[in-house]
């Protein structure tokens, strides 16, 4: 397994063995162990899969209180993923880290605790599966707006398909700093 660390600390990008052949493939989507060795040493406790048309665009999301680590892969298609340092007192606050993720390339993403996701279908359809630290809570959800100025993120699409809650999302700066996670060194 391959780990490329990303310009924020935490949010990694993995890369797992793969062995192929005329067949097929296999791999190791997940061992505790392997991935507690590279730092991950959170539980997952929920595992997710979702199935979106090009253009889709889901996020920026995040859960305070209650937030969520999420380690993501595309099972079919294409995405661009992205993570985005909400933590007040970050010394990297507001800034992000984008990765193609695919069927093809196999890589996943790790989005530590304290970080906005959000990612945008580049394939003609593409099913997305991530695995999460803490369950869903409805009450902690919120949304920043996907094309955040201060943010400044450079996605492949200039009209996505967004959801109505996507649609209504505040931007960072619009959030009181006691509704964003704190940066703990």
């Amino acid at each position: 397994m391959k780990i490329i660390e990303t310009a924020l600390p935490g949010v990694l990008i993995i890369e797992p063995k793969v062995f192929g052949d005329e067949r097929g493939y296999f791999m190791e989507s997940w061992q505790q162990q392997r991935y507690r060795d590279i730092g991950i040493e959170r539980d997952f406790v929920q595992s997710n899969v979702s199935k979106s048309a090009y253009g889709v665009l889901r996020g920026l999301h995040f859960q305070n209180p209650n937030p969520q680590g999420k380690l993501v892969s595309v099972l079919v298609g294409e995405v661009y993923d992205v993570a985005v340092d909400i933590r007040h007192g970050s010394p990297t606050f507001g800034q992000y880290v984008g990765v193609t993720l695919s069927a093809e390339n196999h890589r996943q993403f790790y989005v530590p605790e304290g970080f906005a996701h959000g990612f945008c279908v580049t394939s003609e359809n593409a099913i997305f599966n991530y695995m999460c630290t803490d369950y869903y809570h409805a009450e902690s959800e919120a949304s920043i707006a996907w094309n955040d100025k201060n943010i400044g993120i450079d996605w492949p699409i200039d009209e996505p398909k967004l959801s109505a809650k996507d649609q209504a999302a505040n931007h960072l700066s619009d959030y009181p700093l006691n509704k964003l996670p704190t940066y703990q060194p």
